[in-house]
């Protein structure tokens, strides 16, 4: 069965309406909004991760945050931007919120996204070697990562430190939480990258906004991602993958609360345009009445292709508002005869 979460974006401002008027509000409340999710029955809370920005910026402590306050549900990140990571430390954090949580992380990882800082990876000390671009800077810090939480041994041993054990000549980081590199997520914004997750044996995080656009829905453009992906997949011999997500923008207007947030936001069409010197789409905002929310994610390839769907919350609104969308968000699902 299909499994359904939230994506936290994660924003705060202090603007007339907002609930999160600061970082401080903002966190504390990202941690209530899993318990709430997962008392009203969904199977995830995943955060966006954003740099130099009014949004979630260091994940691990919030997922601890999160995994240490739920029993249950799944936490993710979609998704951490590796130009910004040193891979051993992140797999040190990873495996450290992975077991604090009882083994429900799923990250997703990728090259990142447009961002509001021009220099931000040189301001963390980072910088690319000449000829190499920031793409395969993140396919190779994702593979040190993914080595290192698979329990591969990365550094020498010090016979004269005293720590050594007798023969032991490579080290392994520490902690190691089992089964975690089979909950790794590669996040991506084309079919290219996308074939290229399933031949490394990533599960498949599609994007919101896909870098790419032949003139085909939205949807119908990612479900061909989906597909792509399941074939190299499948072809590769991996076990460490398999997965795949989608996220959507869902408002199911069913109070007249739902109807002053959203009930002027019935849109049906994606949105197109250029980023980062080409074309790009991204698909509509669902909101309407039960019926008619259900009907439009019936008719949405790629949401009947997923594995998962994540659905954009506006966090913003505050916990309440946002726990009331979960229960509207649950019961939409078992109408979908997701669970």
């Amino acid at each position: 069965m299909k499994k359904i979460g939230f994506l936290n974006f994660g924003h705060w401002s202090s603007v007339p309406g907002s609930r999160t008027p600061d970082a401080a509000a903002t966190l504390r409340q990202t941690i209530e909004m899993a318990v709430a999710a997962e008392e009203a029955g969904l199977d995830g809370a995943w955060i966006r991760s954003h740099h130099f920005q009014n949004m979630l910026s260091a994940p691990f402590p919030l997922l601890a945050a999160m995994g240490a306050a739920t029993k249950t549900i799944e936490l993710g990140t979609g998704v951490i931007d590796l130009r910004y990571e040193n891979p051993l430390y992140m797999a040190e954090e990873a495996a450290t919120a992975d077991l604090i949580s009882g083994g429900r992380l799923h990250l997703g990882i990728s090259r990142g996204s447009p961002e509001a800082a021009r220099d931000g990876q040189h301001q963390f000390g980072y910088d690319l070697e000449p000829g190499q671009s920031w793409s395969e800077l993140a396919q190779a810090r994702g593979d040190r990562f993914r080595d290192a939480i698979s329990g591969g041994l990365v550094a020498h041993a010090d016979p004269d430190s005293g720590w050594a054990q007798p023969g032991q000549e490579r080290l392994s980081i520490q902690p190691q939480s089992p089964g975690l590199v089979n909950r790794i997520w590669w996040g991506s914004g084309n079919t290219t990258s996308g074939v290229r997750a399933g031949q490394q044996g990533y599960n498949l995080l599609s994007s919101t906004l896909l870098l790419q656009d032949d003139g085909r829905p939205f949807h119908v453009q990612q479900a061909d991602q989906i597909s792509q992906y399941a074939a190299a997949y499948e072809a590769s011999g991996h076990t460490t993958g398999g997965m795949t997500a989608v996220t959507r923008s869902v408002f199911p207007i069913v109070s007249a609360e739902d109807e002053r947030y959203f009930g002027g936001r019935r849109e049906r069409a994606d949105s197109s345009g250029q980023l980062e010197g080409g074309r790009a789409r991204s698909g509509p905002t669902y909101s309407g009445t039960m019926e008619e929310v259900i009907d439009l994610l019936r008719q949405d390839e790629a949401v009947q292709a997923a594995d998962y769907v994540l659905l954009a919350n506006p966090n913003q609104l505050g916990v309440e508002y946002n726990a009331h969308l979960f229960t509207q968000w649950a019961d939409l699902a078992r109408e979908l005869g997701w669970r």
